[in-house]
């Protein structure tokens, strides 16, 4: 499994477990060892270093770090509380204030892409811009291509090691041009990173602002995530020390890519955070701070989506995550927002599939220590 689809695994996932309903799940809420979880994570073939905090109504309730900060054992542990990417779970926080701005009546759900962004119907950028809406975009039902990979090619339509080209939003867009369709709007769901390149883009016309404006003053800010920031040009990266992912070049070479270019993220999965701060966003988000219901549901309940659950079922609540070249980091927060659990590892392969599983095992031992082999002794 590459990147990109694990992109759309962890989404999936999330789209799963949203849904699930509120139930007794967390009420003993008890804490497995979350030391012991990253260490036994870190041993996952691929993994560079892991980091993880476990919060309980919005308090602290475990933190471990594991591996190392640079690849071969080099540079020590990784901070617990150091700086992470967080890949795709910035399409959360940007469809937020995106339906924030609905309900100020600002934008409408049912407001065409061509309506909003007439640049992008011209000359066909974007086929069909006039019948998608901003609900199939936030939904993955637009039908526009991902600009990520083409057609059903797993390699990057992007160069992953050009560090500092800045791509403007809508030159990521055009990277699309010509490429088939995934299908009808609004007729199925399709992951694809050109929904929130144009969703960010959306947000900035209405505003009138940046969307990190946008984010710090109705999210990072409110919600007291102030070691929370969206990248905007390259070369910026991540502030602090941190962890470093690894990726092959054509030759097989690992090369460190944790100055990830900034452009290819801004709406889709430009954010950098800490356990604390995400986990901050997901209580609240959680617990209907951020939404009205009505909103809200726009994001946990799209076409498709259906219960689930971890540790046998028992455990409710959604599991938003993102990957990128070299890192994989998820969030769940149970359906009654009580806890939450965030995860981040760096890597040293293209090749994830045995990472996954182990960042969800890692989720249940912590969150579900009375059923899991790894818990606290």
């Amino acid at each position: 499994m590459n990147h990109a689809t694990v992109a759309r695994t962890l989404t999936v996932a999330t789209l799963l477990l949203a849904a699930s309903p509120a139930t007794a799940d967390s009420r003993t809420a008890s804490i497995g060892d979350v030391q012991q979880a990253m260490d036994a994570l870190a041993k996952t073939p691929g993994v560079v270093g892991a980091i993880g905090g476990a919060y309980v109504d919005g308090k602290p309730a475990g933190q471990g770090s594991a591996g190392s900060l640079l690849l071969d054992g080099k540079g020590g542990r990784i901070p617990a509380g150091s700086r992470f990417r967080i890949g795709s779970q910035s399409k959360q926080m940007v469809a937020t204030v995106v339906l924030q701005l609905v309900e100020e009546g600002k934008l409408g759900l049912d407001d065409t892409l061509g309506g909003l962004l007439p640049e992008v119907a011209d000359d066909g950028l974007v086929e069909r811009a006039d019948e998608i809406t901003v609900r199939q975009l936030i939904q993955h039902t637009s039908g526009i291509p991902d600009w990520f990979h083409k057609g059903t090619s797993t390699a990057p339509a992007f160069d992953v090691f050009d560090f500092t080209t800045y791509y403007r939003p809508i030159d990521m867009v055009k990277m699309t041009r010509g490429w088939p369709r995934t299908g009808e709007p609004g007729e199925k769901f399709a992951y694809s990173n050109t929904n929130y390149t144009l969703i960010g883009m959306i947000l900035e016309k209405v505003t009138g602002h940046t969307l990190a404006n946008e984010l710090k003053q109705r999210l990072f800010r409110p919600l007291g995530m102030t070691r929370t920031y969206q990248l905007t040009k390259p070369p910026e990266g991540i502030k602090g020390p941190h962890g470093h992912g690894y990726y092959p070049d054509s030759t097989g070479t690992l090369r460190d890519v944790h100055r990830f270019n900034a452009s290819y993220g801004n709406g889709a999965g430009g954010v950098v955070s800490t356990t604390h701060d995400v986990s901050a966003f997901q209580r609240a988000f959680t617990r209907g701070e951020l939404l009205p219901p009505a909103l809200q549901q726009v994001l946990t309940q799209p076409p498709g989506s259906g219960g689930g659950g971890l540790c046998g079922g028992t455990l409710k609540g959604a599991m938003p995550g993102g990957s990128g070249p070299g890192l994989t980091a998820l969030t769940f927060a149970s359906a009654d927002g009580r806890r939450q659990l965030a995860l981040s590892v760096t890597l040293k392969t293209s090749d994830t599939h045995t990472v996954i599983p182990a960042m969800i095992k890692a989720v249940e031992a912590v969150l579900c220590p009375a059923t899991s082999v790894v818990s606290r002794s």
